[in-house]
């Protein structure tokens, strides 16, 4: 039996709206919070969830949460990242468009545990029709009481206000999400001081993902021990998965984590099987940023063990023969699907969105994207596969921020397991059925 968490009432009609989804139990673990915890008891709850951070690095939330600065004197703030730029990745979208409440409840609660009385939503900037969504759950929470001056009677004020961004994927790093919200240029910043000590406008800040904070309403509610139930190990919870590609069933689902990837392909209330009955080739598991697997490493580890939708299960193996589940973007190919091809793409992406603070990014990531286009449109050498070996590794743990790793670990992977398909392209370019572009700036992202 399927066991879900935040898209339990995805199909109640109106759910959209504060009443229906008052009507299924939303806005209760507000009231539970402020009239029978406090703010260190919501704390130890989300801790003892196991609940890690949704966006993409896992990081336990509860652990995050406690790193704020309690001493300061300062305001403290609650920042919901819903820059959702990585490609492949729609879940945060879906879960704002859908049940917007969710997330707002999960603040309100968040806020707080953490002591905040502002609480800010840094939306993408290409979402722009989420924002009404949003501002419209805003304007009915606080018509209903549970946003503004003494919520509840409870004397704990505050206030949640939505941003826009304007389409960088570098602002989806919390510090350069920071940045940009202060109304500068989204560059990260050096870190330590992390933002829970000195965060926005220089006061302590947890930036939390969409989907993270979405799950708080429910661990308020039925305690975080009934959360670390659900999923397998570390890995607590249930996952929101973006699932798109060379599929049946493209789409968002909720997995508890644990299932294995095979019954994610081939379930048919999951992707449902490789479209047109072609065959697997492989699988980038969690968003562009992290490595590509082929298909006999995504479905079972090095060491013939069946390969789970974890966090462990799909680092097992390290970046030699695993890989992430980062922000849950599954992204599958067939067997006709170009892996060189796909790989310029991505190269195209990440150097475009580089904010060229770090000159490993800055230069390696449009070294990498004109080396793929040679390669890609048949003037290929064979010294360039090593090549882009090699700009990967000065880029990768180089830069301030994971945007350099972001770029250099899906070319690094794409050769490390499809090396024969970059040495055809080099060899062969007539036989790889290439597209004759010419032109990068005439080529779709």
């Amino acid at each position: 039996m399927e066991r879900k968490i935040l898209l339990k009432h995805l199909d109640v009609p109106g759910i959209r709206t504060f009443g229906v989804f008052r009507s299924t139990g939303g806005y209760r673990s507000v009231e539970h919070a402020l009239k029978n915890m406090t703010p260190d008891e919501v704390v130890e709850e989300v801790k003892e969830s196991g609940l890690r951070g949704r966006g993409g690095a896992g990081f336990p939330a509860g652990m995050k949460w406690s790193f704020i600065d309690r001493k300061s004197n300062k305001p403290r703030y609650l920042i919901c990242n819903a820059d959702e730029s990585e490609p492949g990745t729609f879940k945060d979208r879906y879960l704002m468009e859908k049940i917007p409440h969710l997330l707002i409840e999960g603040m309100i609660c968040s806020c707080y545990a953490l002591g905040a009385n502002t609480g800010y939503i840094y939306v993408r900037g290409e979402y722009k029709y989420i924002i009404g969504i949003l501002n419209e759950a805003i304007r009915e929470a606080y018509d209903h009481g549970f946003l503004g001056k003494n919520i509840l009677g409870s004397n704990y004020n505050l206030d949640i206000h939505v941003h826009s961004g304007a389409g960088a994927y570098i602002c989806g790093e919390e510090t350069a999400l920071i940045e940009s919200l202060e109304g500068k240029r989204g560059n990260p910043r050096i870190k330590p001081p992390f933002p829970a000590v000195v965060g926005l406008y220089g006061c302590p800040t947890v930036v939390n993902n969409v989907e993270t904070l979405a799950n708080i309403g429910f661990i308020v509610n039925h305690g975080g021990s009934e959360f670390a139930r659900y999923g397998m190990g570390k890995s607590t919870g249930t996952k929101l998965i973006s699932a798109c590609g060379n599929i049946n069933n493209p789409g968002v689902y909720e997995i508890e984590l644990g299932l294995s990837v095979r019954e994610f392909l081939y379930d048919p209330k999951y992707c449902g099987g490789i479209k047109n009955g072609k065959e697997l080739k492989a699988v980038i598991a969690g968003g562009s940023s992290v490595p590509i697997l082929p298909a006999n490493l995504i479905l079972q580890t090095a060491a013939g063990a069946e390969r789970l939708m974890t966090y462990e299960s799909l680092a097992e193996g390290g970046f030699v023969s695993g890989t992430m589940l980062g922000s849950g973007g599954f992204i599958v190919y067939d067997e006709d699907a170009c892996i060189v091809r796909n790989t310029w793409n991505l190269a195209r992406f990440y150097h475009h969105e580089s904010c060229g603070q770090c000159s490993p990014c800055r230069e390696g990531t449009g070294w990498m994207e004109n080396v793929l286009h040679r390669i890609e449109n048949g003037h290929g050498r064979q010294k360039d596969i090593d090549l882009l070996v090699s700009i990967a590794s000065k880029i990768e743990g180089n830069t301030i921020c994971p945007l350099g790793d972001a770029a250099a670990w899906p070319v690094a992977s794409a050769i490390r397991h499809f090396r024969h398909e970059f040495e055809e392209h080099v060899l062969h370019p007539e036989r790889c059925g290439r597209n004759e572009i010419g032109k990068l700036e005439n080529v779709e992202s």
